[in-house]
Parts: C-alpha cells; structure tokens; sequence
C-alpha cells in the first residue's frame, strides 16, 4: 500500500484576466502620477530658470523611490498580498501629487526636488503587480500575465498627452487634483473589486531575510542588469525624450508635440510588452530577449547620428520602444521560471526596482555628455548602445530555466 499521500487538486482560478487587469488599470494611475513632472519640464525650467543639470536631477529624482522603493514593497506583497498594496501605495502617493501642484505654483525647485522624490513611491506599484499577477496563472502562462500587466506603463503614455494638455486648458494645479484623484479612485477599486488568487499563500519569513536571501541568488543579479537595460532605457527615454527633442530639433518640435512623441514611443513599448511575455512563453525568453536587446543596440546607434527630425527618427524611436517592451515582456517571463517560489515577491521587486534604478542614471548621463558647441548627446547614445550589447553578450550565456 503506498503511503504517499493524494496531492491536492489546483485551485480553480477563475476571473483571473479581470483581477490582471485590473491589477493593470491600477498600475497605469500610478504611472501617470509617477511621470507627472516629464511632461512639464519645460514650464517647470523657463519659470526657475534651471540649468541643463538642474532639469536632469528633476526628472531623475522620481525615479530613485520608485526603484530603490519596489524591493521593500515587494517583498511586502509576499507578506500582505496586492489588495492592501494597491491601495496603500495609491493612497501614500496622493500628498506627493499635491506636494508637486505646490512647487509648481511656488516656483520652488527644492520642494519639487523633494516632493519628486516621495513621489517615487508611485512608482513601486509595479512590484506589487508582478507577483500578483503571477499568483493568477500557471507557470506556462505567466510571461502573459506579466505581459498584460505590464501594460500599466500606458500611464506614462497618459501622462505624456493628457497632463500638458490638462495644465492647458483647465489650469496647473487643477490638472494635479485630477491626478490626485485619479489615483483616490482606483484605490478604492482595488479596495472593494480586488482578490487575492487561491493560489497565492502569505510568506511570513521575516523581511530582511527574505530580502537578503533574494540577493544572494545570482540570477537575480543577472535578471536586474538585462531588466536595468529594457525598462530602464523606457524609463529615461519616457522621462527625457521631450527634452532631447526640443533640444536637438529646437525649431520643430515643441512641448506638445514632444508630449505627442514621447506618447508614441510609450505606447509603442505597451503594446509591444504583452507580446514579449507570449513569445517568451512560445519560443523561451532566452531569444526573444537576444532580439529585443539586437534591436535597441541597433536604433540607438541610428539616432547617434542624429538625422534630421522626421520618418527616420519617428522609425527608429518607436522601433526602439517597440524592443524595449519586448525585452520587458520576455525578461519578466523568464524570471517566475527561475526564482524560487517562496522568493518570487522579493526577486521580483529587486529586477523591477533595477529596471527603474536603471532609468535613473540615463538622463544624468546625457546631461554630462551633452556638448553644447555640436548641440550632441551622441556619447550618452552610445552609452546606451555599448549596454545593450553587453546584455547581448549576458543573455546568450544563460539558461532558460534553473537547472536542478
């Protein structure tokens, strides 16, 4: 008689596509709150006067919380579940929206520096999603789950066409109580529609164990520097395409038509997400990454040489995006294929929380290497280009899967 006991059957996941997205509606609030200040940059340095760095620091200063930010939230959802960190990461960024509105009106560049930066807490909504998300289906479908919800990045799209447009026609500060309560909305959404999957058990394992243990994995090192190069490269560009734009091609590209471009190039890398984590799923990450990071290596060395503004730069930008998204939907699909189950939380907020670091450092670069005589970023450009192939080189040495 056998003395192996009957596994369980699996839990029924049904409304899993409804929880994804909603879970993604979620995220995308938290995105437009997070990318708010971008869009307005140029208001934001004609009425302080700021310098060529002062402006880089503004853009990258959201960025530093909602990377460093998304290892402790994430590792809390393995705790606490996405319901109660949907909406209390929501919540906790309402003051920061408004804290921004403030500095605005005040001409206050310290206080935008400083309410940047608690609005970087916006931006760790995406650690919450991706273990959430995973949780909903099995194992061969989760590069599609994370896919889909990785299209909460359509909030920076958001951000990019409605917030310039907002401050237009209904007024800077009333565009910013908009946000606010945008992001008041879909808390109570999250609150009162969202469920945890039955699949889904609480880890109790202290947090800093957890934490510590996830970073000594060494594929969650290689993970955050492939992850650093996709989101990150779509992070800097969000946040510093219009800046580039109006810099390089002062003479045909304004605010809202540099609005207009980084929302193309937005949406292009949403779009194309999704599509990552299927082919992952299809054809195995390992490729599907190869041909996202080919492709990024390729366009940024088109736009180096900085042709004149029209089809060739609008091509190679949203076909840069396009990569972008691929590579985060096909790195984010080989991660739960990896990352030990009991970590998936953890593993997951330190990559995300590297794809948004990387993001930081880019805008900063290219202040640094911008030269005025030639009016360039093409040594920042090129930074990005020796990147990319250096993740080629990571990507084409690794697995698929962990191997026993």
């Amino acid at each position: 008689m056998s003395s192996t006991a009957p596994q369980a059957p699996a839990p029924a996941l049904t409304g899993q596509l409804f929880q994804v997205l909603l879970a993604t509606f979620a995220s995308a609030a938290g995105f437009w709150a997070w990318m708010s200040i971008a869009p307005l940059q140029r208001t934001y340095a004609q009425s302080m006067g700021l310098a060529e760095g002062e402006i880089a620091m503004m853009l990258a200063t959201p960025i530093i919380v909602g990377s460093l930010g998304r290892i402790l939230v994430g590792a809390l959802t393995d705790r606490v579940g996405g319901r109660k960190m949907f909406t209390a990461i929501l919540l906790l960024a309402v003051p920061a929206v408004i804290l921004v509105s403030v500095a605005g009106q005040t001409h206050n560049y310290p206080l935008l520096l400083a309410s940047g930066f608690y609005l970087g807490v916006a931006g760790t909504v995406f650690a919450i999603g991706i273990p959430f998300s995973s949780a909903w289906y099995e194992p061969s479908r989760r590069g599609f789950a994370n896919g889909v919800f990785g299209m909460g990045m359509i909030g920076t799209a958001v951000s990019a066409f409605v917030t310039p447009r907002l401050a237009q026609s209904i007024g800077y500060a009333t565009t910013h109580y908009v946000i606010a309560g945008t992001l008041v909305v879909f808390a109570a959404l999250v609150w009162f529609l969202m469920k945890e999957s039955p699949a889904w058990t609480p880890q109790h394992q202290p947090l800093v164990p957890r934490i510590a243990g996830a970073l000594k994995l060494a594929v969650t090192w290689q993970m955050c520097f492939l992850y650093a190069i996709v989101f990150g490269g779509f992070v800097a560009f969000s946040t510093f395409l219009p800046k580039y734009l109006t810099t390089i091609y002062p003479q045909t590209v304004d605010q809202v038509g540099a609005g207009n471009r980084m929302g193309s190039f937005v949406i292009a890398a949403v779009i194309a997400r999704p599509f990552g984590g299927m082919l992952a799923d299809k054809l195995g990450p390992k490729l599907i990454s190869l041909i996202s990071l080919l492709g990024v290596a390729v366009m940024a060395t088109v736009v180096s040489f900085e042709p004149p503004e029209g089809i060739v730069t609008g091509f190679a930008f949203l076909f840069m995006a396009a990569c972008l998204g691929l590579g985060q939907g096909s790195i984010f699909g080989w991660v739960p294929r990896i990352a030990p189950k009991d970590k998936a939380g953890a593993v997951s907020g330190t990559v995300a929380a590297a794809g948004a670091l990387g993001g930081y450092f880019p805008p900063l670069v290219m202040a640094a290497t911008y030269d005025a005589a030639t009016n360039s970023y093409r040594l920042g450009l090129w930074a990005l280009v020796i990147t990319a192939v250096l993740g080629l080189i990571l990507t084409a040495i690794l697995k698929d899967r962990r191997t026993a």
